[in-house]
């Protein structure tokens, strides 16, 4: 494909030490207000972008600190690749998580999930919940993956995608964790020894009072997770100050918007500031939903140069990350490229048939997350990623330990700040789970970027 500059945002100027990191330094250890726990990293994104907006300072680390983070914040996200691997694993690292942040101090603690709830009846969500709350000793939390904004409901304790139930949103055939059940209770029942409950729709709307009258109900009934009802930010708002004091919050992103006036915190535009930008733009796009196939049509339909890898051609042994580097390299001075390997179920199925489900997706996320770190290398300091195992493997490829959260593009998409070893001097980075944003999301968020200011 040609570079044609139809539709290209204003591209940065190609790195040469570029302004200073804007990191947090190390001043010693300081107590934090909110320890969140994501399951995976765009999730943790997703979260610390709806905590930043409501007024929080936030870092996102990626994996469990070594040491103390030594930042001036009001809340961690520590983000983990925890969604998919075996339970008895998600567990061991969640724990280690909780132990950290303790350590920091935090007085409460997040667990954050997807807003698709998704999962396999053996967990992760299920499993996590119950050994956090031994941990903490408390015998009840609550569950809701409600978002709003990005179209995720619960209504009667099912959960909504868009107009339709989950179980026919296309997410029953999502090829990991397929959801093939809407109703959360059920689905949250099969993961947990402890009795699950519901706090519905009529409770909510009456406030706070009567949601924490209904807690208290549930618990003395012998209830120990209750899903909650919500279907517009006015209930995420009202569950806030329900929520104040309890050991654990376990949700989506969305409730996060009410958590930190708890705290006495407001927002502020002071909260997401980044540096500057600068550096060539690309994007790396491994996940294959609905939302992210519409985003990839929609970059290519601008003449933006895209460049696709074939899992097939991946699988037979060909050096498709060299050909990709070496395609994008003359191309990235006059703007955006992207890299993808998101492509229709059949295929998906052809691959995992040949290779299995576990090594064929792992073959994918390495060879996207060395184009990524192959393309900092070159010179790109604006990056997005889409989708939660393709952004795991990139950052962890990229060496970057943890971000600064700033402004939001779409609900639940904030550009970050980071240092990495492919880019001391720092990079801004976006990691964007595969259901999120609008069709024209590629380009709005290096537009936004270059603005210097959300969308």
């Amino acid at each position: 494909m040609t570079a044609a500059a139809q539709g290209r945002p204003k591209q940065g100027t190609a790195p040469s030490g570029g302004s200073e990191p804007h990191e947090v330094g190390s001043v010693g250890a300081l107590s934090i207000q909110l320890g969140c726990i994501a399951d995976d990293f765009t999730g943790a994104s997703d979260l610390a972008n709806n905590l930043v907006r409501a007024g929080m300072r936030v870092v996102q680390t990626i994996g469990v600190p070594t040491g103390p983070l030594g930042a001036d914040v009001d809340a961690v996200v520590v983000a983990l690749k925890s969604r998919t691997v075996a339970p008895a694993e998600a567990v061991s690292q969640s724990l280690a998580a909780l132990q950290w942040l303790q350590a920091q101090g935090a007085k409460q603690i997040y667990f954050k999930y997807c807003s698709t709830f998704d999962s396999t009846p053996q967990g992760n969500i299920g499993p996590v919940t119950e050994a956090l709350m031994d941990a903490l000793g408390t015998d009840f939390t609550i569950a809701t993956p409600a978002f709003p904004d990005n179209k995720r409901t619960v209504f009667k304790g099912y959960l909504f995608a868009g107009d339709v139930l989950l179980s026919e949103s296309g997410m029953q055939n999502h090829p990991l964790t397929p959801m093939t059940d809407a109703n959360l209770v059920r689905v949250m029942q099969a993961q947990t020894r402890r009795t699950v409950g519901l706090i519905d729709h009529n409770v909510v709307a009456r406030g706070e009072a009567a949601i924490r009258t209904r807690m208290d109900e549930l618990r003395a009934q012998g209830v120990g997770v209750a899903i909650v009802d919500a279907v517009s930010n006015d209930d995420l708002l009202r569950m806030g100050p329900a929520f104040k004091g309890m050991p654990l919050v376990t949700a989506g992103s969305g409730v996060a918007i009410g958590l930190p006036a708890n705290f006495g915190l407001a927002p502020s535009s002071q909260a997401g500031q980044l540096p500057p930008a600068g550096g060539w733009q690309a994007v790396v796009c491994g996940s294959c939903s609905l939302a992210t196939l519409a985003q990839v049509a929609h970059f290519r339909s601008t003449g933006c140069p895209a460049f696709g890898v074939d899992p097939l051609r991946l699988a037979a042994g060909d050096d498709v990350v060299a050909e990709a580097l070496a395609w994008a390299a003359p191309l990235l001075p006059a703007g955006p490229v992207l890299v993808y390997s998101s492509t229709d179920s059949q295929t998906i199925q052809t691959v995992q048939g040949q290779l299995g489900v576990t090594e064929a997706g792992a073959m994918v996320e390495h060879a996207l997350a060395t184009i990524a770190r192959g393309l900092v290398q070159r010179g790109v300091r604006q990056l997005v990623v889409a989708g939660g195992e393709t952004s795991g493997a990139c950052v962890q490829a990229l060496g970057v330990t943890q971000m600064q959260i700033g402004p939001q593009i779409d609900p639940g998409v904030p550009w970050c700040h980071a240092v990495s070893d492919a880019a001391p001097e720092g990079l801004h980075l976006t990691l964007k789970s595969g259901n999120f944003g609008t069709e024209d999301f590629f380009i709005k968020a290096f537009t936004a970027l270059s603005a210097g200011a959300p969308t």
